[in-house]
């Protein structure tokens, strides 16, 4: 699938009431509640804090419905390629494509940027996250056994190149 600005608008214009812009510090506290509702190692302020404020490398975008903070997602930019870091849909929203919204705006951010490919981790048990990033292009070429701390679970490493 090509990424380009027209798929972002369409995306936000299938909804009026979505917005896709920048992640600031005034965020935090709805991200951390996203957080706390899908993962069971969430990152602390303090991380979000570090990545905002002090990593260069680090993009974090957000969605909001309606002025409400539903959905996030980060990836850092190291020369010409990206790594997702993470990406969360509050579940309350989840099913209305918010989860593709995010990704192909960093896809999109990423591009502009120059990036030529991308790179993201997804637990080997989430197939709804695996199935979006087959949907965008993203194809598995690895495997990391153990990778997540809290379960112990394997991550498959994706990779979309080109971008």
């Amino acid at each position: 699938m090509a990424v380009n600005d027209d798929r972002i608008h369409e995306l936000a214009d299938s909804s009026p009431d979505i917005v896709i812009r920048d992640m600031y510090m005034a965020d935090l506290d709805a991200v951390l509640g996203i957080e706390s509702h899908s993962f069971t190692t969430p990152w602390s302020r303090n991380a979000f804090q570090t990545e905002l404020l002090e990593n260069t490398f680090a993009t974090y975008l957000v969605v909001e419905f309606h002025g409400k903070v539903v959905a996030y997602g980060g990836m850092w930019i190291i020369l010409d390629e990206a790594h997702v870091t993470n990406i969360a849909v509050h579940p309350d929203y989840r099913g209305h494509h918010l989860g593709e919204a995010i990704m192909t705006g960093l896809m999109v951010r990423a591009k502009r940027s120059k990036v030529v490919r991308m790179t993201l981790e997804v637990r080997r048990g989430n197939t709804v996250a695996q199935n979006l990033y087959n949907k965008l292009g993203f194809v598995q070429l690895g495997v990391r056994r153990g990778y997540y701390t809290d379960t112990h679970e394997d991550a498959f490493i994706m990779w979309k190149d080109p971008l």
